[in-house]
């Protein structure tokens, strides 16, 4: 029996979740079963009390909020412990149209994909500033750049997950997890693909970040962060190779005012030579520790999946003996 759970990460979205709800599939070709996941991220508007009178099968609630990658990735874990086969993510805000799951679920099903992406077609978007299109153009060319993937729209929340690659999912950033997972994911060398949805009338603004700068500035560090999570040596020795390359110029340049006559003039920009020749080397040395612990971080994530699995493993075994 095939299971799709399609999960909703909430913060104080009684207004607009009843139409989210009553938008999402009832059946799919493929499918034996489709459940409904809330998570509630802390809401004080009755969410939770909504999503169990619109008939959600499982609502998880914070008592404080927490934030969007913590709600995704606490649904996430509970959707694998319900026995989801499958599971997507979209907004409460009923932005995604529901009806295209199916575009979403359709390659996974067929074993081509581990990951799916619904690319909402930007440009297209009337409500979207196009300051805005133009971020988000960008920020999708450095992320898929940096993850070696073809994603066209990586800050999309309409996405789809096998069971297997949501296991392998683990999130650091506390911000949002839709840069950060693909990161992850081409990174370790999953398949990810996308494919084209439509969206429904805007509903209310984005609550995730209070301003362009702001947005610009934390998705900026996730990036950076992540990457240098999974390639220190190379971010490290693309630093420490500049600062030298930056203290040889000025050395030479010193070089230069020596056979001149005119050393004793350019002591302190010797001595300024010297320290960022010395600092760009120690930055190449923390690269290759960082190197070292990158490869102890993936060793740590295969045994968290590890353990991950057996846990699901024994909840699906105790499942069956409560069916008999």
């Amino acid at each position: 029996m095939t299971k799709l759970i399609i999960q909703i990460p909430c913060l104080n979205e009684a207004a607009t979740l009843p139409a989210a709800l009553a938008d999402l599939p009832r059946s799919l070709p493929g499918i034996d079963v489709i459940e409904y996941l809330i998570v509630d991220d802390g809401s004080t508007d009755g969410t939770s009390e909504v999503a169990r009178a619109h008939g959600v099968h499982h609502v998880l609630r914070f008592r404080r909020h927490r934030g969007l990658a913590a709600a995704f990735m606490a649904g996430i874990d509970a959707a694998l412990k319900l026995g989801a086969d499958y599971i997507v993510n979209t907004d409460a805000d009923n932005q995604y149209a529901g009806q295209h799951i199916g575009r979403l679920i359709e390659p996974l099903l067929a074993g081509q994909f581990d990951i799916m992406i619904g690319d909402r077609n930007i440009r297209e978007i009337r409500h979207m500033s196009w300051p805005k299109k133009l971020l988000q153009r960008v920020g999708s060319g450095v992320v898929r750049r940096v993850s070696n993937t073809a994603v066209p729209d990586t800050t999309s929340g309409f996405r789809a997950y096998t069971r297997e690659a949501a296991l392998r999912m683990t999130l650091v950033s506390d911000f949002s997890y839709t840069l950060e997972s693909i990161i992850q994911a081409g990174k370790s060398r999953m398949a990810v693909g996308h494919v084209e949805v439509a969206t429904n009338p805007h509903t209310r603004p984005s609550r995730l970040f209070d301003s362009m700068a702001g947005y610009i500035k934390r998705s900026g560090a996730t990036i950076v962060r992540i990457y240098t999570m999974y390639e220190p040596l190379k971010v490290f020795t693309y630093i420490g190779t500049t600062m030298f390359l930056v203290g040889l110029g000025l050395a030479l340049r010193i070089v230069y005012y020596y056979f001149e006559g005119q050393a004793n003039d350019h002591v302190a920009g010797a001595v300024a030579a010297a320290i960022v020749m010395i600092l760009g080397f120690q930055v190449v040395l923390i690269g290759l520790v960082a190197d070292a612990i990158s490869g102890t971080r993936k060793l740590t994530e295969d045994a968290l999946y590890r353990l991950r699995k057996m846990e699901l493993d024994q909840i699906d075994r105790d499942r069956r003996q409560g069916e008999r």
